[in-house]
Formats: C-alpha cells, sequence, structure tokens
C-alpha cells in the first residue's frame, strides 16, 4: 500500500483553491491519505467543512487524527461528525483496516521524552496534566491491541519521539509530545508512526525499539521541496 501523508494543515477557506491544486494528483501517487492532525486553524467547523468537500473531491481513502488546533473551540465532536459522514476514518483510541494493513491512531499529547517525561507527583493540576498523557496512551493501547493485520501504521499529532521534534526550540520539547506514546508502539510493534505538531522537526526518528518514526508537518515537507504537501511511503 502507497500512504500519502501530511499534518498541520491549517486549512481555511481561503486557502480552498490552492489545497485543492497541490492535492490533485495524490491518486496517482497513493491509495490512501492519511491527516495527521491540525487540520484547522481554530477547531471550527466553518473551517473544517471546505476542507472536507476538497477530501471528498480526492476520491482516495483516507484515515485522520485531530490535533490540538482541532480542539480550541470545543467542537472536536462536529468536527469529527462531519467527517465521518462523509467516510473519513477519523481514530480517536480506534483502529481501522483495509487491504492488510491496520492502522491505529489517537490524537496523543505532551510531556516530555525519556527521563524527563513529567510524573504524577505534587500538586493535583501536575497529576491531571499526567492524567491526560496517561489517557491517551491508553486510548493507543486499546487501538493497537484492536489490530489483526500483518503489518500496522500508527497515527498521531504528538509526537511520541524526541528525534523528530529537534530544531524546535528545546525548551518546548515537553510540549511536542511524550515517550509515552512510543512505549506503547513499541509494546504492540509497528511497521511506521506518523505526526505532525513539530513544524520546525525533524522528517525521521525511531522508537527505541527502532521501528520508523516519521514527522509529515506540511511546514517540515514544504522546507525540503517548497511543492509538497505529502509524503508518500510503502507499507
Amino acid at each position: 500500500m502507497r500512504i500519502a501523508a501530511t499534518a498541520d494543515l491549517h486549512f481555511t477557506a481561503q486557502r480552498y483553491a490552492v489545497l485543492r491544486d497541490q492535492l490533485s494528483k495524490i491518486r496517482d501517487d497513493a491509495d490512501l491519505l492519511v491527516l495527521a492532525g491540525d487540520l484547522t486553524n481554530y477547531g471550527q467547523p466553518a473551517e473544517m467543512e471546505p476542507l472536507v468537500n476538497a477530501l471528498v473531491r480526492l476520491r482516495v481513502p483516507t484515515v485522520a487524527v485531530l490535533g490540538n488546533h482541532d480542539y480550541e473551540s470545543g467542537r472536536e465532536a462536529d468536527l469529527m461528525q462531519m467527517m465521518t459522514a462523509e467516510g473519513i476514518k477519523v481514530l480517536d483510541g480506534s483502529a481501522y483496516e483495509r487491504d492488510g494493513v491496520g492502522f491505529a491512531g489517537t490524537k496523543g499529547f505532551i510531556g516530555g521524552f525519556g527521563r524527563g517525561v513529567l510524573t504524577a507527583f505534587g500538586e493535583v493540576e501536575v497529576k491531571a496534566f499526567v492524567r491526560a498523557g496517561i489517557d491517551e496512551a491508553l486510548k493507543l493501547e486499546r487501538a493497537m491491541a484492536q489490530l489483526r493485520t500483518p503489518k500496522r501504521v500508527v497515527v498521531l499529532h504528538y509526537a511520541p519521539v524526541a528525534a523528530t521534534v529537534q530544531g524546535e526550540a528545546p525548551e518546548i520539547f515537553p510540549f511536542l509530545g511524550t515517550s509515552r506514546l512510543a512505549e506503547v508502539v513499541d509494546r504492540h510493534g509497528a511497521d511506521l508512526v506518523l505526526h505532525g505538531h513539530a513544524h520546525h522537526g525533524q522528517l525521521n526518528g525511531r522508537t527505541t525499539g527502532g521501528i520508523p518514526v516519521h514527522n509529515v508537518a506540511i511546514t517540515l515537507l514544504q522546507a525540503q521541496q517548497p511543492s509538497a504537501v505529502y509524503r508518500v511511503f510503502d507499507v
């Protein structure tokens, strides 16, 4: 399967024509499209509606997770419903299988990497923060446990490894993802992990267990090639 992947579109109605043209060749390049979050700017249905229209016109199976921008207005349930009503598979602690490839996904959360992962100690506010990260990791655990396919792709918004956020300011690394997600991936196994969020990170990394991780933020892709709006992977 050829998988085209992108993230961080931050779509607005003004970008409709540009994005439609940029994605017009996707059917020639890929069998399926993955969107790794931050599809809108402010999580408004008015932003999502033209984006869904553009995606439907591609006539390519699409798998997506939401990102933090898509949660900004508290309308994330409405956005998911708009997408699923048009046949887009939105993963939120859930899984999807197609042609022998399984997709497991969730938004993910922040919290830091390796020895720098924040732990649930001290104030109740810190514990609630850590709990949110653990809950997202558990959602990914449930999703991956559902898969019975020989090949597996994990879709996240937040980064599961520090390698793909390198290039961002070191001070914000803990706010770009958490290795709690990578621990789940390594336990269950996968062929690759796709994420966004780190606009100025690195394209490629690996989990501790050696599973490839790819940052597909559109800004990062276009830094390599200005006309690029997605990256294609063979699974």
